[in-house]
């Protein structure tokens, strides 16, 4: 198959969505970004402003992503719709790609985090590159498991992660998509 046959789920932020979304963009990837209404948006391409069925459907207790990760959410209307956004975007996605820092919790760091572990729920192949090791790991039933070069498998993909991106998960974004899409 050809990069054109892939959809890239995403959220239009700045920092890793973004990153993921030019990348797609430069091997004519589709690209969905879930967004809503004031968001302030990296990107435009595929942009995807949910309506508020949509943001009812991705809504998610605050009590329980918070018990679930350890942490206490401030409840905003903006990070309910955030949240949202995430749930579409994993729910979207058959293979869930994530820039940021896995904790020693086990939980990575951020609303990516929730992303992280609604893709756990949902029993999805879910890769992490953390910033701070400077590697991917992929999760495995209980734990993160070390590995060296994933490549995107799955038509529908989600690319998600920190707006605080670095120059290691810069490059281990583009070093994805040319494994993926050169080879």
């Amino acid at each position: 198959m050809s990069a054109q046959d892939y959809t890239l789920f995403s959220g239009a932020a700045k920092g890793a969505e973004a990153a993921f979304g030019a990348a797609a963009e430069r091997y004519g990837v589709a690209e969905i970004n879930y967004t809503f209404e004031g968001h302030a948006d990296a990107r435009t391409r595929g942009k995807h402003v949910m309506t508020e069925a949509e943001l009812d459907q991705g809504r998610v207790s605050l009590a329980y992503v918070g018990k679930m990760m350890n942490r206490v959410y401030k409840d905003t209307p903006a990070f309910r719709k955030i949240l949202a956004g995430i749930w579409h975007q994993v729910n979207s996605g058959h293979e869930i790609f994530c820039v940021g820092w896995i904790k020693d919790d086990g939980h990575v760091k951020g609303g990516t985090g929730w992303g992280a572990e609604f893709a756990k729920l949902c029993n999805k192949p879910l890769y992490v590159f953390d910033q701070a090791e400077e590697a991917w790991f992929k999760w495995e039933e209980t734990a993160w498991t070390p590995v060296s070069e994933p490549v995107i498998t799955e038509k529908h993909f989600t690319g998600t992660g920190t707006r605080l991106l670095n120059d290691a998960g810069q490059a281990a974004i583009d070093a994805l998509f040319v494994r993926s899409f050169e080879s």
